[in-house]
């Protein structure tokens, strides 16, 4: 019986488990179904638009509350429930929209930090574009909600769009993966299980249970369905738990003493780089007094030291005063010191390099970034952009990216070298670990963001690495915030912003791998594949359905 005439008869269809409720036909259709004329879309649909619009806005900006310095990670599954409510349903169309806005609302804020010297024109590009790709994403959710059990493919949606935009374009930046700001949360350990993918897919799928749980909730549903819409949020948070043993920071291997040297920046901005000299001179008159601190008694002796990326921005290699200067404070201090330097050879791009240096033999072992960060080391398509902003030409030389990890042998122990950007992307800090890593070094500069967040969000990241791979990460930063941070993820010292300064602290020694360290991207491959199936099994259905007509 078709639906006109059971109106017509005075009964309603009933509502499709699981799925949103049937449109009421509009007034001006007729009992036989005929097509309705023309005339301006009802006034309650319109003010349903703009409700979804304003609530997935709302859902990007509880994303982005979750994130440091803010200790509200709780917050990321009730924006992704709320995103979720505003998606189920939801045509392709809408998805893609809805999620943009949502983008906007997580990202804006986000990444604000990216404009502070250059302007709002690159944060806004960049934004708009990561905000596409998540609009991408929120077109898959909005198709596989109609699917049962559609938490668990809208989840790994999610993680397919995290995918995408660890990737592409330029290479990628995976900035405001859910997993980034869970660092203090519950579900924190399953990065140890299955790498940020899995992290990522544990919050997102506690977010869409929710909504599924609230949905079934208004409904008074059967104990069965209930139950499994429960599952889907207790799940993830139970495998969080599940997942602690094998979160610790025993000393595996024994234990060092390890320094990070913060030797801060003449001043904000852009310009420290006009003041190469006077940042490498910091960074050498803070180690000295560390040798200082040190044969006074007032800090035991390090194993090694860490310098920050940057420190060195005049190439020791080519400049006989740079490497005076380095070669000094290396001498001091007595123990083999890691220095962030730029590189210049004749020919080719620059590198971005650390460099191993020992007191009696001087440099030695080498390290080349191999994640060069695009529109900041390096500028793709540099005339169209330079339409839209002249600070690409403080970019004068494009640095080029190394290719192979770089693990340093320091008095004995295997320290694993991951370059700021870096430690964003998963295959590079693993593939570092994979090469023996007993410790994790992330030496980075954020002096060109000033105060911002930005240095919170990374020391973020770096906290949820170690986690993943149950190593010590120690951060050295130009200019703050520098931190010496255990394998369970618990920061045990670190420094304010723009103050010279030096950590000294006994950190664990570790050789054992998780299993996110053994397994690598397997786990995000099969998250992968179920976003495919969930997408082609409604394709598939869809393709049949015609057919059928």
């Amino acid at each position: 019986m078709s639906s006109s005439v059971t109106r017509a008869a005075g009964n309603e269809p009933s509502q499709p488990a699981g799925g949103a409720p049937p449109e009421a036909a509009p007034p001006h259709a007729t009992a036989r179904g005929n097509a309705p004329a023309s005339a301006p879309a009802p006034a309650p649909r319109k003010g349903a638009w703009l409700v979804r619009a304003v609530l997935a806005v709302l859902s990007g900006v509880l994303l982005y509350l979750s994130f440091p310095p803010r200790p509200l990670w709780w917050l990321a599954p009730f924006g992704i429930a709320l995103l979720a409510g505003c998606l189920h349903g939801r045509r392709a169309r809408a998805g893609l929209g809805l999620g943009f806005l949502a983008g906007l609302g997580f990202l804006l804020p986000l990444l604000v930090w990216t404009g502070e010297e250059v302007g709002p024109v690159p944060w806004l590009a960049l934004v708009s574009l990561e905000a596409l790709l998540i609009g991408l994403t929120g077109l898959g959710i909005a198709l596989v909600s109609r699917l049962p059990a559609w938490p668990l493919f809208a989840a790994a949606v999610w993680v397919a769009g995290e995918a995408l935009r660890a990737r592409a374009p330029f290479g990628g930046f995976p900035w405001g993966k859910l997993a980034f700001g869970q660092a203090d949360g519950v579900f924190t350990p399953l990065a140890a299980l299955g790498g940020t993918p899995l992290l990522s897919f544990g919050v997102a799928l506690c977010g869409f249970g929710l909504c599924e749980a609230l949905r079934i909730a208004r409904r008074h549903p059967g104990r069965t369905t209930a139950a499994l819409a429960a599952l889907t949020v207790a799940a993830p948070i139970g495998a969080g738990l599940a997942a602690r043993p094998l979160v610790s920071d025993a000393a595996e291997d024994g234990t060092v003493v390890a320094a990070v040297v913060q030797g801060n920046v003449p001043r904000l901005g852009l310009d420290f780089n006009s003041q190469r000299r006077a940042v490498l001179d910091n960074h050498a008159k803070r180690t000295v007094q560390l040798a200082e601190d040190v044969k006074a008694g007032r800090v035991p002796k390090p194993d090694f030291v860490v310098w920050p990326e940057n420190s060195s921005d005049l190439d020791p290699y080519a400049e006989p005063d740079a490497r005076a200067v380095i070669d000094q404070a290396v001498k001091a201090i007595g123990v083999p010191v890691a220095i962030g330097a730029v590189v210049s050879p004749e020919t080719g791009p620059l590198r971005n390099t650390m460099i191993l240096w020992d007191p009696a033999a001087g440099p030695t072992a080498t390290y080349d970034k191999r994640k060069i960060q695009p529109f900041g080391e390096r500028i793709p398509m540099r005339s169209f952009v330079r339409l839209f902003s002249s600070d690409v030409d403080r970019v004068r030389r494009d640095f080029g990216p190394g290719k192979d990890p770089g693990v340093f042998d320091m008095a004995g122990s295997s320290v694993g070298m991951v370059t700021c950007f870096e430690a964003a992307f998963d295959d590079a800090v693993r593939s570092t670990v994979q090469d023996g890593a007993q410790v994790i070094a992330v030496p980075s500069n954020n002096a060109t963001f000033g105060r911002t967040q930005m240095t919170y969000q990374q020391l973020a990241m770096d906290r949820v690495r170690a986690v993943e791979h149950s190593r010590t990460v120690l951060v050295p930063v130009t200019s703050g915030v520098s931190a010496v941070i255990r394998p369970d993820g618990r920061i045990t010292a670190q420094t304010e912003m723009f103050t010279a300064d030096a950590l000294v602290a006994e950190i664990p020694l570790r050789s054992t791998r998780t299993p996110a360290t053994v397994v690598g991207p397997l786990p995000e491959y099969a998250l992968l594949l179920l976003a495919a199936g969930g997408l082609g099994g409604l394709l598939t259905r869809r393709i049949r359905t015609r057919r059928a007509v």
